[in-house]
């Protein structure tokens, strides 16, 4: 794949850039591993003070970062605006916390293991590689590095070879806020080159968010060194409406989940399961507000939607919608590409779905939703339960029995009740199945890249 950015609202190719060579991935990988030597001894009161700056400098430059977003991936506009600054609030909140986070732990009673103390340390692992998804471009990139640094660890970027105007924007940002020289930096390459990369023994681990085939592929050659990984990988998940929810909100947040980024989000909404008694409401009232959305150029603030990042993703989810069209389900709005250039969608909402289609099991990366009629919340769990996919789900009711059902049984990273899943830095966030494993964000997070070190004393 070409390292390149085209713009997806017209498939025009912008701007091509040369793959870094073997010298150029040598010669960064070196830089990280003598950044993180330096990096274990700061503070972290000074490490904070460099991701605070980073922060500031982010946030000055949100214009052009949101453009180049827009530009690269095809995002409304005022998303990318948002986006951007969500990444410097993310890194606000480790400058601020990481001390708290990674605190000495005692034992309180070391006597209990013939101690006259005993305590738990938690120290960098090193350097660490993050291979990242288009998607979320900086924000997906920064959940990863700001805590990573905050620990200090270096950060190795591959990112995906669509975004390359984002991945050299995050190359430096690091630095101009204080950072040594290399304690991140990007690597401009194919997937083609990873392997070597985690198979270098001076990378300590890898994170990944991406799809479950590159998922199995990077966690195996993880595995073969004997490295820590964190997967983030697909969802589909389940946005369920019992008979107690108010129907006109978990409406509105439903389009907003199913459409959020143009559709494409792993923890989006995606499959909409509804009891009977509501069904006929919501199932109208979604229909009628997804083919009110305006489609068209996310350079225009108007546009709601925005085209899929890549031609292949468009034509990917129109199969998936034809498929389902071909074994009999109704499609309630949408359900085909607009006429004219660029790689866009239109919202669109299927039911009457059964087990003998694609969509069922498969994640519909776009604004497709589906539509399910349940009789029951064990009928309803049934359902969000089936696919292989576990990363988070939403709950709309005010039945506290419902509720704490649900709660227990959704097989999910995240439960979230009466509004949609949102990644927030206080919050742990990953997922269970092929889903992936490991944890983002919170304390979670800055932890998972960390040794855990015990220390006894007699």
């Amino acid at each position: 794949m070409a390292i390149a950015t085209v713009n997806p609202a017209t498939g025009v190719t912008e701007k091509t850039f040369e793959a870094h060579d073997e010298q150029e991935i040598e010669r960064r990988i070196a830089l990280a591993e003598a950044a993180t030597r330096g990096m274990r001894t700061t503070s972290f009161e000074e490490r904070g003070q460099w991701m605070s700056a980073a922060a500031d400098l982010l946030e000055a430059d949100v214009e052009e970062v949101a453009r180049i977003m827009t530009l690269e991936m095809g995002k409304p506009l005022a998303q990318a605006r948002s986006e951007a600054l969500k990444c410097a609030k993310g890194m606000r909140f480790y400058a601020e916390h990481a001390a708290e986070f990674l605190a000495d732990e005692p034992l309180e009673n070391p006597s209990s293991v013939n101690a006259s103390s005993a305590y738990s340390v938690y120290q960098p692992l090193g350097v660490v590689l993050a291979v990242m998804p288009w998607n979320f471009p900086m924000w997906q990139v920064v959940r990863f590095a700001a805590p990573a640094l905050m620990a200090g660890n270096s950060g190795l970027l591959k990112h995906a070879s669509n975004v390359p105007q984002t991945a050299l924007y995050l190359d430096t940002l690091f630095m101009r806020g204080g950072f040594p020289e290399g304690a991140f930096s990007t690597l401009l390459v194919g997937s083609q080159a990873i392997a070597a990369v985690i198979q270098d023994s001076r990378v300590k681990a890898v994170t990944l968010t991406g799809s479950e085939p590159a998922g199995r592929e990077v966690a195996a050659n993880a595995g073969s060194q004997i490295k820590k990984a964190v997967l983030e990988l697909g969802g589909s998940d389940p946005f369920i409406v019992m008979p107690s929810a108010d129907i006109d909100k978990a409406v509105d947040v439903a389009v907003t989940a199913r459409v959020q980024n143009n559709g494409q989000s792993c923890i989006a909404g995606k499959r909409f399961i509804v009891h009977a008694d509501v069904y006929d409401r919501f199932a109208a009232l979604f229909a009628e507000k997804l083919s009110a959305l305006v489609v068209g150029d996310p350079m225009d603030d108007a546009t709601q939607v925005g085209p899929l990042a890549t031609e292949s993703g468009r034509d990917e989810l129109a199969e998936l919608v034809e498929d389902a069209k071909l074994h009999g389900a109704t499609i309630l709005a949408g359900g085909s590409a607009p006429d004219r250039a660029g790689w866009f969608y239109n919202p669109t909402l299927i039911a009457d779905l059964h087990d003998g289609m694609r969509l069922v099991m498969e994640e519909a990366f776009g604004p497709v939703a589906s539509l399910y009629r349940v009789e029951s919340r064990e009928q309803a769990l049934e359902i969000a339960n089936q696919t292989t996919f576990g990363l988070s789900s939403a709950v709309w009711t005010t039945d506290a029995v419902d509720e704490q059902y649900f709660v227990d049984a959704l097989d999910a990273g995240a439960v979230f009740i009466n509004g949609m899943t949102i990644s927030y830095p206080e919050l742990p966030f990953g997922g269970i199945k092929a889903s992936g494993y490991g944890r983002e964000l919170a304390a979670a997070g800055i932890r998972e890249f960390c040794n855990l070190k015990t220390v006894w004393k007699g």
